[in-house]
C-alpha cells in the first residue's frame, strides 16, 4: 500500500528549502519557468549547492524549487471582530501519481471543494503539469463566533475557542462528512455531551435494516479497531443519536455519505477532541452563499445548494441576493450584481470581491501562491481502499 503524507499548514513560519533556494539573494529573476542568474561571483558556491540538489532529486525535482511556503489553513487569528474573510488561494502543480482527493487531504480540504475549485480536471486523474487550485479561503459563516458552526451547505466546520482576556479571537476549522440525502444532518442548536476516545458503534436498527437488505450486515456492537467507521474519536451532541468523529474511510470527508453523522479526518477529529470542552456549543446551520467584508471589498463565496434546496429554489439566486443585500445594507453600491450572479452560477466555493471594478477570479487565480506538493513536516498517512 502507498502511503501518502498528510500534513496540515498551520504554521506560518515553516519555510521548505524551496522557499529558501528561490530567494531574490540567489535568484535574478525566473523568466517562463527558467531561473535567470546573477553575474556576481559571491554565489556561485549557493548556484553549485543547487544544481547538487536538482542532480540528487532528479529533473522531476527542479520545479519544487520554485515553491512558496504554503499558508494556514485550518487555524487562524482574527485581527478582529470585524474579520470575515480568512486564509489566501493557493495551488499546486500535479505530477502523475497524484490525485485531487490527496492534495485535498494534504491542505485540509474537502472532497467536494477541492473538485467544485477545478472543473474540468479528472479527481481521479489529473495529470503531471496540471495547475490544482487550493481553495483555501473562506467567508466565515453568518453565526455567532463561540463553540462550534457547522454549515452543511459549505461541508465545514468552524471552531472558535474561548478567548482569554485581551487574547484575539482564534478559528479553527476543517473539512467534514455529513448525513446523505434521506439521512440528513439535523439543523439547530446543540452541545458537546460526552468525549469517548476509541468508542464502539452500536448501529441503529434502521442502518442495520439497510446493511442487511444489501448483503452486508452488522454485529449488534462494532468494536473499537481498524474496522469501526467512528475512527478513534467521538464526540456526542445533545441529540444522543449524532456524532461528530473520525473515520476510518477518510475519502468520504467532505461529502454527503453518513447516515446523519460528522465525520473528519482521523488527524482533524484527533485536534478536535483534545481541545474541546464537554458543554461546548454546536450550532448546525445550511448556508451554500457566503458575503464578507475584507480590505473594503465586499466578497462572496457560492457552493451548491443542498440537493433538497436545489430543487425547492429551482435555481433561482434570491437565496443568493438575500445574503448579499443584508451584507452590503450600509453600502448598496458596494455591490456588482453581474459579477455577483457570475459567482453564483459557477459555484466554485472561493471567495471572490464582488465590488464595482474589484479583481474577479481569474485575476485572484493568477495571484495565487504556489505551494509545494506535500506540503512541510507532512506524516505518512495510508490511503483508504
Amino acid at each position: 500500500m502507498v502511503e501518502a503524507p498528510v500534513s496540515r499548514c498551520s504554521r506560518a513560519d515553516s519555510v521548505p528549502l524551496s522557499g529558501v533556494l528561490a530567494n531574490k539573494t540567489l535568484l535574478a529573476g525566473v523568466s517562463n519557468g527558467s531561473a535567470r542568474f546573477s553575474r556576481s561571483p559571491r554565489p556561485c558556491i549557493l548556484y553549485c549547492a543547487l544544481f547538487s540538489v536538482v542532480l540528487l532529486s532528479g529533473c522531476a525535482g527542479l520545479p519544487e524549487l520554485f515553491t512558496q511556503a504554503p499558508q494556514p489553513t485550518d487555524r487562524f487569528v482574527l485581527a478582529d471582530a470585524d474579520t470575515d474573510v480568512i486564509g489566501q488561494v493557493q495551488y499546486v502543480v500535479a505530477r502523475e501519481e497524484d490525485t485531487l482527493p490527496d492534495f485535498a487531504r494534504r491542505y485540509g480540504l474537502g472532497h467536494d471543494e477541492i473538485i467544485a475549485a477545478n472543473p474540468g480536471v479528472d479527481p481521479w486523474l489529473p495529470g503531471g503539469g496540471t495547475r490544482v487550485v487550493l481553495p483555501t479561503r473562506f467567508v466565515l459563516p453568518d453565526a455567532p463566533r463561540k463553540g462550534i458552526v457547522l454549515n452543511l451547505a459549505t461541508l465545514r466546520l468552524f471552531y472558535y475557542p474561548p478567548v482569554e482576556d485581551g487574547a484575539p479571537q482564534v478559528v479553527v476549522t476543517h473539512p467534514v462528512g455529513i448525513g446523505r440525502e434521506g439521512w440528513r444532518t439535523p439543523l439547530g442548536r446543540m452541545r458537546i455531551i460526552e468525549k469517548k476516545e476509541n468508542p464502539s458503534w452500536r448501529p441503529p436498527a434502521s442502518v442495520r435494516r439497510e446493511h442487511a437488505k444489501a448483503g452486508d450486515p452488522l454485529p449488534a456492537v462494532v468494536k473499537a479497531g481498524p474496522d469501526n467507521p467512528l475512527g478513534a474519536h467521538a464526540m456526542r451532541l445533545s441529540r444522543p443519536s449524532y456524532l461528530l468523529h473520525g473515520t476510518n474511510k477518510p475519502f468520504g470527508v467532505g461529502m454527503r455519505v453518513s447516515h446523519g453523522c460528522v465525520r473528519l479526518y482521523p488527524e482533524d477529529i484527533a485536534e478536535l477532541f483534545a481541545e474541546v470542552p464537554v458543554g461546548t456549543d454546536v450550532r448546525i446551520i445550511n448556508q451554500p452563499y457566503l458575503a464578507g467584508w475584507q480590505d473594503g471589498l465586499l466578497y462572496l463565496e457560492a457552493h451548491e445548494p443542498l440537493a433538497e434546496d436545489a430543487r425547492r429554489w429551482k435555481g433561482s439566486l434570491a437565496p443568493m441576493e438575500r445574503v448579499v443585500a443584508a451584507a452590503a445594507e450600509d453600502a448598496p453600491d458596494a455591490v456588482d450584481w453581474q459579477q455577483a450572479q457570475e459567482v453564483a452560477r459557477q459555484v466554485r466555493g472561493i471567495p471572490v470581491p464582488i465590488s464595482p471594478g474589484a479583481p474577479g477570479l481569474d485575476r485572484l487565480l493568477a495571484d495565487a501562491r504556489r505551494v509545494p506538493r506535500v506540503p512541510p513536516e507532512a506524516v505518512p498517512e495510508p490511503n483508504a481502499d
